[in-house]
């Protein structure tokens, strides 16, 4: 199934999709697709991410905000 998007490129990313054809020989729509992916994959890797000093406290629970066992009788 096919899917057509129209954009307006401003001239400083107009010279780099220029750039990314003549180097990787690519077509449009394959830059647009790959710009995609390497987008979502950020993302994606971005998620995984923990909060840095989680856990790290006298408890020793990692994520007190979010058991329920631990939020028994705070809020409706």
């Amino acid at each position: 199934m096919s899917r057509v998007i129209h954009a307006r490129l401003d001239e400083e990313t107009d010279a780099v999709r220029r750039e990314l054809s003549r180097r990787l020989r690519w077509s449009d729509s394959k830059i647009v697709r790959e710009g995609i992916k390497a987008l979502a994959s950020r993302l994606t890797a971005r998620r995984a991410r923990r909060i840095v000093g989680l856990g790290e406290f006298e408890s020793h629970v990692d994520d007190l905000g979010s058991s329920k066992a631990h939020l028994k009788g705070f809020g409706p």
